[in-house]
């Protein structure tokens, strides 16, 4: 029997979005730009899907973009912004610890003369927000921070720059795929311009995604072709799919969502007090107190990860070292540098991230293999 703890790379497709999709690739199969009977049935689930999803981050209907994913709601929102309103300044301000689909357009927009600023973080993974508004000037046209890390968990601090951004031009996108599952998000309290979100982290389908842009916000669309999505992003719409993600938003409501924060809160102090317990060598990456409640990192210190992680699958464990975008790559976490600068730490560190399916008896049945893997290694 497999207990997946690997939920914060991607989750198990809900039954019931498996079941709507099913349906529409049988009853729905039209394209939605078609104007017959078919076409405008297609249309009318994938209105109905939009404004699902626009109701869940307090937007309206046609500011959702639906996109490949995280990565193309990344991309987009980036490079596109960027070029879009270069006239007005050249300057980007992010952090370190984003994640690579944000680090590597903020690398691209670079090479192409844009003023990219990394904001440093401290060794719980947050940032100074003094060094915000030191970095903050009339050259600034966009703001990209993460609601919360993938790898760590940390949330930032987002309503509070949203209020130092509502006065000043420079747009404010936030990456929002790890955070969209637990955390309440409003797009107006935060004064957020553009947001992005991936399905297949909620239940959802792969290769889905969407990307809330504030009405009045323009740029060109990143792929080039027909005028789909308001002209925003070229391609013939994933009806069954998106449909599937409106049913896995639907099922999200605010009362569940706080209902999984605190199930997820539960299993982390289980499993520190565990640890403990038991004399386990250990410290938390990151914090307890603002964090995303799926996301435990842990260094389990004398024991390489790579070893750990290995030893675990062969028990019927699956945890992870940190992002899964990343996975195969030599080089360290670079959250864990920015948090850290100990190598050490950073190769004796595992990501451990709850679901929706997560049970406590799992959280149990996980805790006597992870012991007893621990004490193998360390004998």
């Amino acid at each position: 029997m497999t207990i997946y703890l690997d939920n914060a790379a991607t989750t198990p497709m809900n039954k019931d979005v498996i079941d709507a999709m099913n349906k529409q690739m049988l009853d729905n199969y039209g394209n939605a730009s078609s104007l017959h009977e078919v076409g405008r049935k297609a249309y009318a689930q994938l209105d109905k899907s939009r404004q699902i999803i626009a109701d869940s981050i307090g937007a309206k209907e046609n500011e959702i973009i639906f996109t490949s994913g995280g990565t193309e709601s990344n991309n987009t929102a980036i490079i596109q912004t960027a070029l879009e309103n270069k006239n007005k300044g050249n300057k980007i301000i992010t952090t370190s610890i984003e994640h690579e689909s944000v680090l590597e357009p903020m690398k691209w927009l670079e090479k192409n003369g844009f003023n990219v600023v990394y904001l440093p973080v401290n060794e719980y993974g947050q940032i100074d927000l003094n060094d915000f508004k030191n970095e903050l000037d009339s050259k600034t046209i966009l703001v990209s921070i993460m609601y919360g890390n993938n790898e760590v968990g940390t949330k930032l601090p987002i309503k509070e720059i949203g209020q130092l951004l509502s006065n000043h031009q420079a747009l404010f996108h936030v990456d929002a795929v790890q955070a969209y599952g637990t955390e309440k998000i409003d797009v107006n309290e935060n004064n957020i311009d553009l947001l992005s979100v991936s399905a297949h982290k909620i239940g959802g389908p792969k290769q889905l995604g969407f990307l809330f842009c504030r009405k009045g916000i323009k740029f060109v669309s990143l792929l080039k072709g027909g005028e789909q999505e308001n002209k925003r992003r070229a391609g013939t719409e994933n009806v069954p799919a998106i449909v599937g993600f409106s049913v896995a938003v639907k099922d999200l409501t605010d009362d569940v969502k706080k209902q999984y924060r605190l199930k997820f809160v539960e299993y982390k102090q289980k499993i520190i007090n565990f640890l403990r317990s038991n004399n386990v060598s250990f410290e938390v990456n990151g914090t307890l107190d603002n964090s995303l409640a799926h996301i435990l990192n842990l260094w389990i210190k004398g024991i390489s990860s790579d070893v750990l992680l290995t030893n675990l699958d062969l028990a019927g464990v699956e945890i992870s070292a940190g992002s899964a975008c990343t996975a195969g790559n030599l080089q360290p976490s670079h959250v864990l540098m920015s948090m850290y600068g100990n190598v050490d730490r950073i190769q004796q560190s595992v990501r451990i991230s709850f679901g929706k399916q997560t049970t406590n008896n799992e959280i149990d049945n996980f805790l006597d293999v992870f012991l007893e893997v621990i004490n193998k290694l360390k004998g």
